[in-house]
């Protein structure tokens, strides 16, 4: 007897289809989850709560293949919008609106036959859907005689083509994952913001090819990935706001079945769709579209997720390069063991981790690109196969992604001490251009005393690598000082170098900036901002 995955209560609620921002789920609520049993005699199985990001009961057939993403990294909410219970919840209600809307627009379909149709939406029996379609071969055939034979009516589907039915559920799993999406990066944005300004202000060796290159500002660090994700994000709205739906537009777009079942009158095909539409909770439509709307859409998402998820992966790899150098570390759990969690090596997994998703979703907007202008004049099945990989597999692994980011920015620890030893290293380097001007305001002519700084600099720097006399920190220090020709006092360099708001420029005031960017967003999301992360496998 097979089993089927128990979705949690707390992510379906509500059946007309609304969002509920606190669950970050979908929508549809208590479903009976039939198991494989005879039809003869149904069982049901209570829907069992479960966390955000807990691992699905294991299928007790031992030939079923886990989707790594979407049990060992997706939360409930992503993986409940794409299970095969969630996409059929949503064809139920979805086939529900349309009856009602021909229903009001004067198709013969009695009050009684929904409520049938409405009193049996939640009885779910997946081996019963799967047994139908290895006899049909249709995946949407089967879906229909298992509902009409629950209800024992026959007025679902009418007029309607497959595609009128999977595009709209599908582009409504997308609609709802993007929701998810967006309010993790309002959650990301909000951590970014939180750490910028709490390190406004610690100055830090900035590099450039991986090597020292001038200070600048932990705060400014944080900044500059989260301006790249604040990209990503106004993509990500706009994107929201203009996402079209197919709607009702029959086996090549032309709606002539509905006209035909509303007696030719085009106005009522119009009020059938708009009605539909803004049941679904979409502020667009496409209107002249064929059998299925333009794959290039779905790359778009693809690669917006993509966006997002390039900003992360920025801060994930820099973070990995700053821990490298015991700068910091992300931060453990409880219980935690392995490299990660040893003194002497503490790897930034979680970071490894954001880069691994990073690389799923380039590999998944090269899929989709595939499909992008290469229909047939509708879908057809190199289509299909891409799309049921490509699209739920997308969403997976940003959602795993976002789960890891937000737990490394809660987690993360910085090592004030070590910064500043690394900047007292590096900083006699980095201030050159600075010391010029000073030795030059003390006297010293420009190319004699940049002569002589160069000559330090290539001296100490070759001594601190070769590990030979006069290698240690203030080995530069030392040998400026001991210069003639720059007539500047070690005490006089120190000075210059304790002045760190002379090095990091004008990065304090970018860190505001950013800040002051972000303040509009979390104050529309407050919901968001407040969102936890659950812990990570």
């Amino acid at each position: 007897m097979a089993t089927v995955v128990v979705v949690s209560a707390e992510c379906l609620r509500d059946c007309q289809g609304r969002w509920d921002p606190l669950s970050l789920g979908a929508v549809p609520a208590k479903p009976t989850i039939k198991p494989a049993a005879s039809r003869s005699t149904p069982a049901t199985v209570a829907p069992a709560p479960v966390s955000v990001n807990a691992t699905a009961p294991a299928p007790a057939a031992a030939h079923v293949i886990p989707n790594v993403l979407a049990e060992r990294y997706a939360s409930t909410g992503l993986r409940t919008i794409w299970s095969g219970e969630g996409r059929i919840l949503l064809e139920r209600d979805f086939w529900i609106a349309v009856m009602k809307a021909q229903r009001d627009l004067g198709v013969a379909i009695p009050d009684e036959a929904i409520r049938d149709y409405e009193r049996v939406k939640h009885t779910i029996d997946l081996a019963s859907i799967a047994a139908r379609e290895r006899a049909t071969l249709h995946d949407v055939k089967a879906r229909i005689e298992e509902f009409s034979d629950l209800a024992q009516r026959q007025f679902i589907h009418l007029g309607l083509t497959s595609r009128d039915l999977t595009e709209n559920v599908e582009q409504l799993q997308v609609q709802r994952s993007l929701r998810i999406v967006r309010d993790k990066v309002v959650a990301a944005l909000a951590g970014l913001s939180a750490r910028a300004e709490a390190n406004r202000d610690v100055m830090i060796t900035g590099r450039t090819h991986n090597v020292p290159a001038q200070p600048t500002t932990l705060g400014k660090r944080f900044a500059m990935f989260g301006e790249e994700l604040l990209l990503a994000f106004d993509r990500l709205e706009n994107l929201m706001e203009r996402y079209p739906v197919r709607g009702l537009k029959g086996a090549v777009g032309t709606q002539l079945d509905q006209l035909t079942l509303l007696g030719g009158r085009a106005d009522r095909v119009d009020e059938l769709e708009a009605r539909v539409i803004k049941h679904l909770g979409f502020k667009a439509a496409l209107g002249a579209v064929g059998q299925v709307y333009p794959r290039s859409l779905d790359h778009e998402v693809v690669t917006a997720l993509g966006q997002i998820a390039a900003a992360a992966s920025s801060f994930a790899i820099t973070l990995r390069l700053m821990a490298g150098q015991g700068l910091l570390t992300e931060g453990f759990q409880k219980g935690q063991v392995g490299s990660s969690a040893m003194p002497h090596k503490v790897n930034a997994r979680n970071c490894e981790r954001i880069c691994g998703f990073h690389t799923i979703l380039q590999g998944l907007a090269v899929m989709t690109g595939g499909l992008s202008g290469h229909q047939w004049n509708e879908g057809d099945v190199s289509c299909s196969v891409v799309r049921r990989v490509a699209l739920p597999d997308a969403f997976f692994a940003i959602d795993g992604l976002l789960e890891t980011f937000l737990t490394v920015l809660a987690r993360m620890d910085i090592f004030p001490a070590a910064i500043a030893a690394e900047n007292e290293r590096n900083l006699p380097f980095l201030a050159t251009t600075t010391i010029l001007m000073e030795s030059v305001k003390a006297g010293a002519g420009r190319e004699t005393a940049h002569e002589a700084i160069k000559e330090h600099a290539l001296a100490a720097a070759k001594a601190i690598r070769d590990g030979g006399p006069g290698n240690g920190d203030g080995a530069m220090l030392d040998r400026l000082a001991g210069d003639k020709r720059l007539g500047l006092s070690k005490k006089a360099l120190r000075s210059i170098l304790s002045e760190n708001e002379r090095f990091v420029g004008a990065a304090p005031h970018q860190v505001d900036a950013f800040v002051a960017q972000v303040k509009p967003i979390l104050r529309r999301h407050p919901k968001a901002v407040a969102y936890e992360p659950a812990p990570l496998l």
